[in-house]
């Protein structure tokens, strides 16, 4: 699998499927998830509420309804950082939703930075732990972005991967 950061915004990659950084009860919320929701409309509210609640480390699929650049949204549930002992849970949402994306046949994804926004999980630690699992990780998937809003999460996901 090739692996690559990409600085923008995750709305406007082109990738078979995107992976928003939802909350268990998987509504809209701030930031990527806000960002996705509005892009695919209230069609992506429907269909992710039917799949609530998903627990942190786990994702679950829907179509991307009204996004044009993906066919498909990964909902990514991310730890709320509290620690170390947080570390599987957030490598288990990157490899969960690398899963969900074998289920429908994807073969490029689109990461944001999982838990590092209002969940509080450190950013270099999170790049660390992200980019270990998605090497890890076994998938049909061939092409994974990491889409860094920020310049410090670029930073972060290139050092990580070099």
């Amino acid at each position: 699998m090739e692996i690559s950061v990409v600085r923008g915004d995750i709305c406007a990659v082109v990738a078979d499927a995107v992976v928003t950084a939802g909350n268990s009860s998987l509504v809209g919320g701030s930031g990527v998830n806000g960002a996705i929701h509005a892009a695919a409309g209230p069609e992506l509210l429907r269909a992710s509420r039917a799949l609530a609640p998903c627990p942190a480390g786990s994702a679950v699929v829907t179509p991307a309804f009204r996004m044009a650049n993906t066919s498909w949204v990964i909902h990514a549930v991310g730890p709320v950082y509290s620690g170390p002992q947080d570390e599987a849970l957030l490598a288990s949402a990157y490899t969960e939703s690398l899963a969900r994306a074998d289920e429908v046949g994807a073969r490029s994804v689109a990461f944001p930075a999982i838990s590092t926004g209002i969940y509080g999980y450190p950013e270099a630690d999170a790049a660390r732990v992200s980019v270990a699992a998605l090497r890890g990780a076994r998938t049909s998937v061939e092409t994974v972005y990491l889409v860094a809003f920020g310049e410090r999460t670029a930073v972060l996901w290139e050092r990580a991967l070099s």
